[in-house]
């Protein structure tokens, strides 16, 4: 699944671990959603979205 999480993570000058902080998950875990080899799970998806105001599909993009 593509996303925009880093772009996103950037445009706020965050690390990962501010993200993985914000969203109490580890940083392997941001890192993992951000290259695409862990799609996260749907309350996850939706706590990335609260954070971002965006909607899920801003973010995420089945693909």
């Amino acid at each position: 699944m593509k996303n925009r999480l880093k772009v996103l993570r950037a445009e706020r000058d965050w690390s990962q671990a501010d993200l993985a902080r914000r969203l109490e998950v580890s940083r392997q875990s941001v890192n993992a959603i951000e290259t695409g080899k862990y799609d996260p799970s749907l309350p996850l998806a939706f706590r990335i979205a609260r954070l971002f105001a965006l909607p899920i599909e801003a973010i995420f993009e089945d693909g």
